[in-house]
């Protein structure tokens, strides 16, 4: 459930702090995880917005990759993954890019339709450039996606007369880190009920993608996090076999699949001593580091003190990062030995959104370094790190 700490020792020794560790054979054997739970038809879709960095090795193991924005694109068109693995999604599509994506790259998976407009930006499209194009509908949970059920049998009646537009079927995603049983069960019925109606007219639903939301428990022990999911996901497979819609599903994951796979690592600068308590200051910080909801400081995140072997008397200590801020604080009341300046402190289950959530660029800092560890064991440095001043310095 986590990288081994032999590993981030190995990555300490050959590169700077601060640093993203990303383990690639953790997430194949997460992925391999899931699909042991899941029933054996069900697809899986990787939303790469979750960490593009384990985009390659991701793709190695999934049907689909979800896109959600040019630069998205491009990063998947120079990794040299299949358009027909893609998946064209977003809630704004930029009719230049769309065009381009039609044009250039002809065998793309599917478009996702999240409005009327982009119904008519995509189909128009198609048409103007004479390329066939493959179409899921999103359905709204009730917020800002996707479009409602009457607007998407509407649609679907529309595609009827579009030679080049072909309707495969429904996208359905409500958020992250979803935790009841029921709450899937109601969203898989409803999803049901629209198929239903839709055949109702004829009008054929051959595939379902469903974004169950899995969440990733960071405040407890790996045993008691992996435990937590499994019985989610198995929850799922259940819902899945008595559903009664016969087309092809696939699910779409991003936290759940590439969390383990990640580890931060950042090392104490300074140390000091006052009547609120024990303070450590790091090299990384906030603007580099989240976890999900930014409640690093609330809860005991699951962090290790490099090297483990340590002597001297146990101590709370308060980790806070580089930032001028009062905000900027990693741990909260942790109890250790023996902290001094020079060790190094890993951060488990940091492998989606962690290293995106942050601000950047507050105060100018640079940007961490990226290390990759293959399935082979072999480590190498996949981003150096990068200052950021001149993006926040003003042009002549």
């Amino acid at each position: 459930m986590s990288t081994d700490m032999s590993i981030v020792t190995e990555a300490l020794d050959r590169f700077p702090t601060p640093f993203f560790l990303f383990d690639e054979a953790e997430l194949k054997a997460q992925a391999e995880h899931l699909r042991s739970l899941l029933p054996q038809s069900t697809a899986l879709c990787y939303a790469m917005k979750a960490n593009s960095f384990v985009l390659a090795a991701a793709a190695r193991v999934v049907e689909r990759i979800e896109v959600c924005s040019p630069g998205e694109a491009r990063t998947c068109f120079a990794l040299g993954i299949p358009d027909e693995n893609l998946v064209i999604s977003g809630v704004y599509k930029e009719a230049a890019f769309i065009r381009e994506l039609m044009e250039e790259h002809p065998q793309m998976g599917y478009y996702t339709v999240e409005s009327c407009a982009q119904f008519d930006l995509l189909t128009q499209t198609a048409q103007q450039v004479g390329r066939p194009i493959r179409i899921l509908m999103r359905l709204t949970s009730g917020n800002q996606f996707g479009i409602t059920a009457r607007e998407l049998k509407e649609l679907a009646r529309r595609c009827t007369d579009l030679a080049l537009v072909d309707f495969c079927g429904i996208q359905f995603y409500s958020g992250t880190q979803k935790t009841s049983l029921k709450r899937l069960k109601r969203e898989l019925e409803r999803i049901n009920r629209l198929v239903d109606e839709l055949q109702e007219e004829g009008i054929a639903v051959r595939e379902l993608e469903f974004g169950p939301g899995f969440p990733v428990s960071y405040y407890v022990p790996d045993e008691e996090a992996r435990a937590e999911q499994d019985t989610l996901t198995r929850g799922l497979a259940d819902l899945l076999e008595e559903l009664p819609f016969t087309g092809a599903v696939t699910l779409e994951l991003g936290r759940s699949l590439v969390a383990s796979c990640g580890t931060y690592v950042t090392s104490v600068v300074d140390t000091k001593h006052n009547k609120t308590g024990n303070y450590a200051i790091v090299d990384g910080g906030k603007h580099q580091f989240v976890y999900f909801g930014n409640a690093l400081s609330l809860q005991l995140p699951p962090c290790t003190v490099l090297p483990e072997t340590r002597e001297g008397e146990h101590e709370i200590w308060n980790v806070c990062g580089s930032l001028c801020t009062v905000n900027d604080i990693l741990v909260k009341q942790m109890e250790t030995c023996g902290l001094k300046v020079g060790d190094a402190l890993a951060f488990s289950r940091a492998g989606a959104y962690c290293m995106t959530e942050g601000i950047s660029l507050f105060l100018s800092r640079d940007l961490p370094r990226v290390v990759l560890r293959s399935e082979e064991g072999t480590l190498r440095l996949a981003r150096d790190r990068i200052e950021t001043f001149e993006l926040n310095t003003p042009h002549p």
